[in-house]
């Protein structure tokens, strides 16, 4: 699974409706660049793509009143809601995806409901469990030395995958707890939006100096 599907739909599907900059001003606020594959050319390449597949409506809008170019806005078909959900819960839910999967997820964890969230989670937990006693079993050395400094990759394996597990008990505890607003709890939290949180318009002004600094 691709992390910039989910991402382009989640940003499209917070706003309503958007154009390719507020998506990327979004994104890149949110230090996407940094966690994922997601770069100017993707995000753009990803809307265009996902409207071929009527996952997304292209509305072509008007020429600003400045003069400047007509913005193509994007919203969420039925079918690409249905695709952002069912990427959202496989993100939360499967082990063997890679990191930036989860990650995206994670930014769009309170689009689901807390019962829904919490399931999925204990869904990923299971997984680990069952996961790390397989290595336990079938791929641990006996002896320290049996297989030289391979047996560290067992033993990396085994971190990431504890790891893994405390943090998302963590966020169990948490959701328990009635941390954040979830879906069908109230309105969606927009402050995490570039243009309405100073703290993500600095970030975003940040990773601008550091692009125009690598050229």
């Amino acid at each position: 699974m691709s992390a910039i599907r989910l991402l382009v739909l989640g940003a499209v599907r917070l706003r309503g409706r958007a154009h390719g900059y507020q998506v990327r001003n979004d994104l890149e606020s949110w230090g996407a660049q940094y966690w994922s594959n997601v770069k100017p050319g993707s995000i753009y390449h990803a809307l265009k793509q996902l409207a071929k597949q009527e996952l997304l409506h292209a509305h072509e809008s008007a020429p600003s009143a400045a003069g400047g170019p007509p913005r193509t806005e994007y919203e969420l078909t039925p079918a690409g809601d249905a695709e952002f959900l069912r990427l959202l819960r496989h993100s939360l839910a499967a082990i063997d995806e890679k990191p930036d999967v989860l990650t995206s997820g994670v930014g769009f964890l309170v689009d689901l409901s807390r019962e829904e969230a919490l399931a999925l989670l204990g869904q990923r937990l299971e997984a680990l469990e069952e996961w790390q006693a397989e290595v336990a079993e079938e791929w641990t050395p006996d002896e320290p030395a049996e297989w030289s400094h391979i047996g560290e990759i067992m033993r990396l394996w085994v971190h990431n995958a504890e790891s893994d597990a405390r943090w998302a008990r963590g966020l169990v505890a948490r959701l328990e707890a009635g941390a954040y607003v979830m879906a069908g709890e109230g309105g969606r939290d927009l402050s995490v939006l570039v243009d309405r949180n100073p703290r993500a318009a600095e970030v975003l002004a940040r990773s601008d100096a550091v692009r125009r600094r690598l050229g």
